[in-house]
């Protein structure tokens, strides 16, 4: 016991320093959202409803994309472990340029099908009408991101975690000055209403991207030699177009059942569902700490397996899985006690702060199996387990949870406390079977990818 605790208190620094800069980053990112929403709230409920809608429709959007990022992380911090930086940087080539591609073809998408999109997730013709142009800017910014997204999987891959943090700072700094600057056409700026809103996100954006392309091409250079020519590979062009597509296609599982998940509770009245997003908004707070503690279970298991260490990269996971776990111990504890107070800072109808406080108390303990899951997925991550995390993942999300929920808060008649037993049953069950997947791994055969 006395020699693993020696252990742990020598790797909790290593673990602190990569994650701490990933919560801020992850931070800026959830705070920027509720300040721009406070911001474009006084233009009416139909604005908030477009903002709401956009935010589903962009999140899926990145969760598709989101795998170019998640196999450079994994892969680069493989390569980092084993000196192979020239075949780190050709993956991130081959990553970019899909990467781009696919950007390419998400601007598309906003520039000709923004009113469509809305029309067909039911849509009435007024939102449609003043959401069109706020969803095609939101879909530009997205487009930003995924590429920016790859130069961050490749900072982290080299344990490189503050320039995102500065990156994400910058960004959502932008986004917040030009959404008060554009939406009422403050400091001198043109007012152009919603609309502004979304074009500050898309110059937060573009202005992350460049910042993160200036320092991949330029900074690290004469490190990595990250301007030069590769010659086509297929056989790493397939590696990259396969990793990427099944960490993608496990994202979007997960954010879809959510949407799904949200739609049931939506069926339940305006009370319920307002109850169930400051539930969800206080259960973003321990998300933070959850994914930023993946992230670096990835790096760590990722560059230890490209040393040649695998015992001490699946110690490292466990350390990462012990440290992120006490961080969400203590936030659960404070939100289980004051589950009223906490939701009284959203609201000051008692009906909803009220239901909002239960789930609250739910939700409390539900982030410590949450972090778990994040945890023990990043892990395999970096270990390179994609296609077990993509098999589970479309499994339990869509022939357990979704199910579930249905069953709970309809057929049974529980309402939003059994749309949130049902998380809480999935979220556990999912943590559980990743645990089990991390501690029976033959780490003897961990090989590179």
């Amino acid at each position: 016991m006395n020699k693993w605790l020696a252990e742990f208190t020598r790797h909790w620094k290593l673990i602190l320093g990569l994650a701490l800069p990933s919560i801020i980053s992850f931070a800026s990112g959830t705070v920027t959202g509720t300040i721009n929403l406070i911001m474009v709230g006084p233009m009416g409920a139909l604005v908030i409803a477009v903002v709401g809608v956009s935010n589903i429709i962009a999140y899926n959007a990145w969760a598709l994309c989101s795998g170019f990022g998640y196999s450079v992380n994994y892969l680069v911090a493989q390569n980092y472990g084993s000196g192979q930086m020239d075949q780190a940087v050709r993956r991130t080539y081959i990553a970019l340029y899909v990467g781009v591609g696919v950007a390419l073809l998400v601007v598309l998408t906003g520039w000709l099908m923004p009113a469509l999109i809305l029309k067909l997730i039911g849509g009435s013709s007024e939102l449609v009408t003043t959401g069109a142009d706020y969803l095609k800017l939101r879909l530009f910014a997205i487009a930003c991101f995924t590429v920016s997204f790859v130069f961050h999987g490749f900072l982290r891959g080299i344990g490189d975690t503050r320039t995102p943090m500065l990156m994400s700072l910058i960004a959502n700094g932008a986004m917040i000055f030009f959404t008060y600057a554009l939406t009422y056409g403050n400091l001198g700026f043109p007012e152009l209403g919603l609309p502004g809103a979304g074009l500050a996100v898309l110059i937060g954006e573009a202005l992350g991207l460049i910042g993160s392309a200036y320092v991949y091409f330029f900074r690290l250079h004469h490190r990595y030699g990250t301007r030069r020519r590769f010659s086509f590979d297929r056989s790493e062009f397939r590696l990259i177009v396969g990793e990427s597509g099944k960490l993608g296609v496990q994202e979007l599982a997960m954010s879809g059942a959510m949407f799904i998940f949200t739609i049931f509770v939506t069926r339940l009245g305006t009370e319920a569902l307002a109850a169930n997003e400051i539930a969800l908004n206080v259960m973003a707070l321990g998300y933070m700490p959850a994914f930023a503690f993946g992230a670096t279970a990835t790096i760590l298991v990722g560059q230890e397996i490209g040393r040649g260490e695998p015992y001490l990269a699946r110690r490292l996971g466990t350390d990462v899985a012990v440290l992120g776990s006490l961080f969400l111990l203590v936030l659960g504890i404070a939100e289980f006690a004051f589950p009223e107070r906490v939701a009284r800072l959203y609201t000051s109808d008692p009906a909803v702060y009220t239901l909002a406080g239960q789930l609250i108390m739910i939700s409390a303990f539900l982030q410590l199996f949450d972090g778990l899951l994040n945890y023990y997925a990043g892990a395999l991550r970096g270990l390179g387990d994609t296609t077990f995390l993509l098999r589970v993942s479309l499994l339990l999300n869509w022939l357990v949870f979704i199910p579930l929920a249905y069953v709970l808060t309809f057929t049974v008649g529980l309402g939003s406390t059994g749309a949130w037993i049902s998380l809480y049953v999935f979220l556990a069950l999912f943590a559980i079977v990743l645990c089990i997947r991390f501690y029976r791994t033959n780490w003897d055969a961990a090989r590179l990818k």
